[in-house]
């Protein structure tokens, strides 16, 4: 979709978009080969054109840094197509709501593999850098209102600059309202284990405070079971709900 896109740039907003895409113009390279297009100047045909090219280069270089300040941050799931076996699908738990609580637990999912960070465990912070400056994309569901502050706030510089598609916005644009496990199971999502299929929200703050208090592992390890989870299903919930904004974005042209 991002080969598909003229929101970055100047002056081309989501109707003048949509009106390329009516004209059939609906990639870069049928907007750079096309001699003239209608609205649109030689001038300003020639600058979007140099425009397109440099992102172009900056996309097959897997620079996608390049795009923060070109795409505002509700479009950045445009990104998720090429850049999906670069992404990380990320999700934190924390001991609580209150100003003073801390990162419990950090979970981090590839598309292959899950890695779990636990306070007071593993959680290796030049590591946790190190590992995250691998990723061009990190995917989160509510992770523009949470995760992602609170990592800046209890890690500064741990982010690495790359773009952020929260979930959370892109599934209300396609009608799917509420939280993580609501949304799973409209899209008939389900989770492999019977306990965890039943938490919800405030849960993992049970789990972490029983396992610290009991000391009792089965505690912890259903806390990194439900995390695994929540990071795995981003990635299907993603790839669901991408296709659905690409359809209803063509659709709207019609």
């Amino acid at each position: 979709m991002i080969r598909s896109s003229f929101l970055f740039l100047d002056g081309i907003g989501e109707k003048k978009e949509k009106a390329l895409w009516a004209l059939g113009i609906k990639s870069w390279t049928q907007f750079t080969n096309s001699e003239k297009i209608l609205g649109i100047s030689p001038h300003r045909k020639y600058y979007y054109d140099r425009k397109i090219k440099e992102a172009q280069s900056a996309l097959y270089n897997f620079d996608s840094k390049y795009f923060i300040n070109k795409l505002n941050s509700v479009e950045s799931w445009r990104l998720y197509n090429f850049f999906k076996e670069d992404a990380v699908f990320l999700d934190i738990e924390a001991s609580g709501v209150e100003s003073d609580s801390f990162i419990t637990t950090i979970g981090m999912f590839d598309g292959i593999d899950t890695k779990t960070m636990i306070y007071g465990i593993n959680l290796d912070l030049p590591l946790l850098k190190k590992i995250l400056s691998n990723y061009k994309l990190i995917v989160t569901f509510n992770g523009s209102t949470f995760d992602l502050p609170m990592l800046r706030k209890k890690f500064p510089e741990i982010l690495p600059n790359i773009p952020h598609w929260d979930l959370r916005h892109a599934c209300a644009r396609v009608g799917l309202k509420g939280g993580l496990k609501q949304i799973e199971k409209e899209l008939g999502i389900k989770r492999t284990n019977n306990i965890v299929e039943r938490m919800y929200g405030g849960d993992p703050i049970t789990l972490w405070r029983m396992f610290r208090g009991s000391g009792d592992e089965y505690y912890l390890k259903l806390l990194i079971e439900y995390n695994e989870e929540d990071c795995i299903n981003l990635k299907s919930i993603a790839n669901k709900v991408y296709d659905k904004l690409v359809e209803q974005s063509f659709n709207t042209t019609l």
